[in-house]
């Protein structure tokens, strides 16, 4: 039988989370656990990068690992773990830091992207290293695929760079990560079709949310300025509502595009129509986000259980790491 390729995924605590991670990644990773051996990260040191104030982080870290299993994610098949709690990945970060040169990170478009966008004035040692701590998480389980968005291609060249220098240096030990590029999804927020889905921007309806939420939230959704009365004809092209339709009622989406284009379909009707089936399309994730939460229990289970699992998998990649450069 064939070894099933190992691949590491995570995310940030960032708490509960919203439709954006639903499309741009809970229902890839969902979908990978019955054809790869999957580990999921919960990148609570990472979350230090860009924001020093770590009070929030075990309370973030247990929603959205509420959320991942809400969503489908198998901790049996797929452990889940915070980073914090696997010690091994500080240690691989530090050596893998001597392979590389702070000239090589500062290159790196992604960083860049990054203090752009967040305002950043001053970029902190951890931050510009950042990439080197993804290496280390990714080989540490000697992740062999990394599904990624192509802007995040220059994070797995790095861990490839890192990985080929190691062995070239010392031996063997780990494998060059491949990109495993996915088309992630990308869900526009309630103020307009050109604007990321983000808890931060204030334009997001969340998985958690109750029906009412979604009802109020939708009425505030930005849709085409030139459609304000009813039997206004629309360009459902424009129209973020449009985009919810084409992603979560594909059946009605020709019906929807030619009320609109015509001015019979209102968007007030619109938007009533999208909210009642992002409520149904939610209402299982709900019914076990409330099992799950009721029994926070599980959740502590679930986090014990795959950081034993990482753990041990970790310290067998680092007796490699050790044994190789004659460490101890």
């Amino acid at each position: 039988m064939t070894r099933a390729k190992t691949i590491l995924s995570g995310m940030r605590p960032t708490g509960k989370l919203h439709l954006g991670h639903l499309v741009g990644a809970l229902e890839n990773w969902v979908a990978l656990q019955g054809e790869y051996a999957n580990y999921h990260l919960i990148a609570d040191y990472h979350a230090l990068t860009t924001d020093l104030d770590s009070s929030g982080i075990e309370g973030n870290s247990f929603d959205m690992v509420i959320d991942w299993v809400a969503a489908g994610i198998d901790p049996v098949r797929s452990p889940i773990f915070r980073q914090s709690q696997v010690k091994e990945h500080t240690e691989l970060h530090l050596l893998f830091s001597m392979l590389i040169t702070a000239a090589r990170l500062e290159r790196n478009p992604a960083v860049k992207d990054q203090v752009r966008d967040l305002h950043i004035e001053n970029i902190t040692y951890g931050h510009l290293g950042y990439p080197v701590l993804q290496a280390a998480d990714i080989l540490l389980y000697k992740g062999e695929l990394v599904p990624v968005g192509e802007d995040q291609v220059p994070h797995v060249e790095i861990a490839r760079e890192i990985a080929r220098r190691f062995n070239a240096q010392y031996g063997t030990v780990f494998p060059e990560p491949e990109p495993k590029l996915t088309r992630f999804a990308r869900l526009p927020g309630l103020d307009g079709v050109d604007r990321k889905m983000s808890k931060s921007a204030g334009n997001s309806i969340l998985l958690s949310d109750q029906p009412d939420q979604i009802q109020a939230k939708l009425r505030t959704a930005v849709t085409d300025p030139q459609k304000v009365r009813r039997n206004d004809p629309g360009r459902p092209e424009i129209c973020l509502v449009f985009k919810y339709h084409q992603r979560f009622s594909p059946g009605e989406v020709s019906e929807i595009e030619s009320g609109c284009r015509s001015g019979a379909l209102g968007c007030v009707e619109c938007k009533k129509r999208i909210a009642a089936r992002l409520t149904d399309v939610l209402a299982p994730f709900r019914e076990k986000r409330a099992e799950l939460e009721a029994n926070p229990g599980i959740i502590r289970d679930i986090l014990a259980d795959g950081e034993q699992r990482a753990r041990a998998r970790a310290r067998m990649t680092m007796g490699e790491v050790h044994s190789a450069m004659k460490l101890g």
